[in-house]
């Protein structure tokens, strides 16, 4: 009987190891997640730039414009489009779909600043990032507006090609 008992609570107690759910992959993906954030809230440009996809991220924003073209943004293009404030990153949730990609989301919520205007934004983001060579990169972001209605700041260079 106190085999059984043991097995039993043994079989309990590594249970709770499982808990979170999370592949290892979705877990580096999380951390990879709140780097990039941080860096863009620091205007660290080359380590946003060293996070995203060398071949190009795909993107579409929040104020109801089409999806953008693929872009390779330097951290020169970052540095120059404009964008501040401070944003954060909350429940953000990682799946993972195969061993090169995991599907990102989160809400995205602060004060934003483009060309010296500032206001509240909140948006919802999906994401999928890729695995290049040993590490993860945003390949594309996808921004739709959250309570406020269309939240982006058109910026000239939202309608350009």
């Amino acid at each position: 009987m106190n085999k059984f008992l043991f097995s039993g609570l043994l079989m309990l107690s590594t249970s709770f190891v499982f808990a979170d759910g999370h592949s290892s992959a979705e877990k580096e993906v999380l951390k990879t997640l709140a780097t990039y954030f941080e860096a863009r809230n620091a205007g660290d440009w080359d380590t946003v730039v060293a996070h995203e996809s060398k071949s190009g991220t795909y993107g579409t924003n929040s104020d109801g414009s089409f999806h953008k073209p693929v872009v390779m943004q330097t951290a020169e293009d970052w540095a120059t489009s404009g964008q501040g404030g401070s944003l954060n990153v909350h429940y953000p949730e990682a799946i993972q779909l195969s061993d090169d990609v995991v599907y990102v989301r989160f809400y995205y919520e602060g004060m934003t600043e483009v060309e010296g205007n500032s206001k509240p934004y909140r948006t919802r983001v999906t994401m999928n990032w890729v695995k290049e060579g040993s590490k993860w990169v945003a390949k594309s972001q996808h921004y739709s507006s959250a309570s406020y209605g269309g939240v982006h700041v058109s910026l000239a260079a939202d309608f350009e090609d």
